[in-house]
């Protein structure tokens, strides 16, 4: 490897032996608190003990994802396109399977971040039973402030996590550890859709109460254009969301989804969203925020 590939190796190990404590000590009260909800999100164990009433409190809205096939296709067509014979990183991996799907996608190297520890045990373990642990690196971090070196990534996955992030810290550090001319695809609930928004009302132990807050919306995409060329922004899933309750109707519903997000205006009340964000070798005016309080690297 390169010069810069054994400097994110050496970098990745600082981070990897960064302590607990120290890790604690610095974050702030909203991570800590999404720290503590993605641990407990993805525990596995636990969740295979609870009992119908409860995981439906928790996990209900799980089932609707079974209706996301043509979003998911594109996600993974784009992993397919981008991640071979590069540096990837799945930003905010939770158990990973991004991560994974890049490394048999041909990923030169692999890195996978999460603020929870439990879900970077959980990627770790099926890197391992996927057989491409060796291309995988997965650490806990602060993705506002991932440590990572400067333009050390050549693609960047952000798959439903850029709404529980504070856009002013992460996009500029997106920008900074992304190598110019990289890309980036995030993928993300839309923020217009009254009964889509009621839903999230309506459960609210789904969510952390930042993230309620933040769902993205098109002032963000003009946000991340200071930063980025924005590009590809594509919509998914209007009626197909009530697939689970009308599972003989999912085919029709996927149908008429592909006609309805093509259309100005009705597209807005889409679920999700995708857009790609390029790190293009000309330089753009930022006004930066101060950087966020960072942990002390071991020697």
């Amino acid at each position: 490897m390169n010069n810069a590939g054994d400097s994110l190796d050496a970098r990745l190990e600082v981070i990897s032996g960064i302590s607990n404590e120290q890790w604690l000590s610095n974050l702030s009260d909203r991570k800590r608190k999404e720290l503590s909800f993605h641990d407990r999100d993805r525990d596995r164990d636990k969740i295979q003990t609870l009992d119908t009433d409860t995981y439906e409190k928790f996990y209900g809205n799980k089932k609707y994802y079974g209706a996301t096939g043509d979003s998911r296709s594109y996600v993974d067509q784009w992993i397919a396109t981008n991640a071979k014979g590069k540096v990837f990183l799945d930003y905010a991996c939770g158990n990973g399977a991004r991560a994974i799907f890049a490394a048999k996608a041909g990923a030169r190297m692999v890195i996978g971040l999460d603020i929870s520890s439990v879900s970077v045990e959980n990627a770790r373990r099926d890197a391992e039973a996927a057989g491409v642990s060796a291309n995988c690196r997965f650490i806990q971090a602060d993705a506002e402030n991932t440590l990572l070196p400067a333009d050390s990534i050549d693609t960047i996955l952000c798959s439903g996590m850029l709404h529980h992030l504070d856009l002013s810290f992460a996009l500029p550090e997106l920008r900074r550890i992304l190598a110019p001319g990289g890309r980036i695809l995030a993928v993300e609930a839309l923020d217009y859709n009254p009964a889509i928004k009621m839903y999230r009302y309506m459960t609210p132990a789904m969510r952390t109460d930042w993230e309620k807050a933040h769902i993205l919306s098109l002032k963000d995409l003009t946000f991340a254009s200071r930063f980025f060329d924005v590009r590809s922004v594509n919509y998914w899933h209007i009626t197909s969301i009530l697939s689970p309750h009308l599972p003989f109707l999912a085919k029709t519903f996927q149908t008429l989804d592909r006609l309805l997000t093509k259309v100005p205006l009705v597209k807005l009340m889409a679920w999700m969203f995708t857009f790609e964000m390029v790190k293009t070798t000309t330089e753009k005016a930022l006004e930066l925020p101060a950087a966020p309080k960072a942990p002390s690297l071991p020697h």
